[in-house]
């Protein structure tokens, strides 16, 4: 069911205001929402849909006084194509690239990307054939159904669909900001797994912009996806590192409902320059970053891709 009511919007308070009546969703690129409109697969639908493209100053890039900020309405394009981003914040830069194809590119947001729903094929079958607990219902459908491609790291709120995203892992390893229209909250716990949302946000807050440390001196950062496709496909498993500088910070996603911090990889490395890293030191991390993962049988195949790409992805900087 498509909402019959769409409205641009001029200023976030205009947003604020329309978000308040809990009947009202935003648009921005619409690559996520318009499928999930078109395909029903939730209980209720919002009677409304604030396009956010509209309102001054949600479209940017701008780096001043130690950070990079963005603005959620940002496209992923613009951000991969950008040369203070791809230089110093080359991970994001990165994985802004993986994300899809050159189209969705060209229309998804970064706000949208870290916002959207999880892609789980009992989730998203066309006319809610499965009310999965993700929808209030009782039941995890892929635990005892088909979960290739699902959590290796265990359930979170009875869900072991996993986040999709590409741009989380590599705003985690940056060690960015989330920030929203009444506070400010680090990337690493911004994810949460709610019905049916991947984040934190209440249901009338909103991301407004994305705030990025200048990374430590000495420190370099990269982003590695591997998929069956190089183009259109989410993720099976993706990886961002940044090393150098103070201390290494790993993670991972599309492994679990969450982005996964791997702080067991981190420590393997942690207190070594990145000439002085080995090939042994990195695969040392692969190992330690699924340490603790317990797939499901279908899905032990993502241990071993999880493994090495901690190890390609700190090999690529050395």
């Amino acid at each position: 069911m498509i909402p019959f009511n769409h409205v641009n919007a001029t200023s976030l308070a205009e947003i604020k205001t329309a978000l308040s009546d809990g009947k009202t969703t935003l648009i921005a690129g619409g690559t996520d929402l318009l499928g999930t409109l078109k395909d029903n697969i939730l209980r209720t639908y919002p009677s409304t849909v604030i396009n956010i493209k509209t309102v001054p100053g949600l479209d940017f890039i701008a780096e001043k006084g130690g950070m990079l900020k963005i603005g959620a309405a940002t496209r992923l394009a613009d951000i991969a194509a950008d040369p203070t981003v791809q230089k110093k914040y080359t991970a994001l830069a990165q994985a802004a690239s993986r994300v899809a194809t050159p189209h969705v590119r060209d229309m998804g947001t970064i706000g949208g990307n870290i916002t959207q729903l999880h892609r789980c094929w009992y989730f998203r079958k066309p006319e809610n054939r499965f009310d999965c607990k993700r929808k209030g219902g009782s039941k995890c459908f892929a635990m005892s159904g088909d979960n290739r491609y699902h959590s290796i790291f265990g359930v979170v709120n009875g869900c072991i669909a996993v986040n999709p995203s590409d741009t989380a892992p590599a705003l985690i390893a940056l060690n960015a900001k989330v920030v929203t229209d009444r506070r400010t909250i680090e990337a690493e716990d911004f994810f949460d797994v709610k019905q049916p949302g991947n984040t934190v946000l209440e249901m009338n807050e909103f991301v407004t912009e994305i705030h990025i440390p200048e990374p430590p001196k000495g420190s370099k950062s990269a982003f590695i996806k591997f998929a069956f496709r190089k183009s259109i496909d989410f993720p099976i498993v993706n990886c961002a590192v940044m090393i150098g500088g103070d201390k290494p910070r790993i993670s991972l996603n599309a492994v679990a409902p969450k982005p996964y911090r791997a702080t067991k990889a981190e420590e393997v490395i942690a207190g070594k320059s990145i000439r002085n890293i080995s090939e042994k030191d990195a695969e040392a991390a692969g190992e330690a970053a699924v340490a603790d993962a317990k797939p499901l049988k279908a899905a032990k195949f993502k241990v071993q891709i999880a493994k090495t790409l901690v190890k390609r992805a700190i090999l690529s900087l050395t």
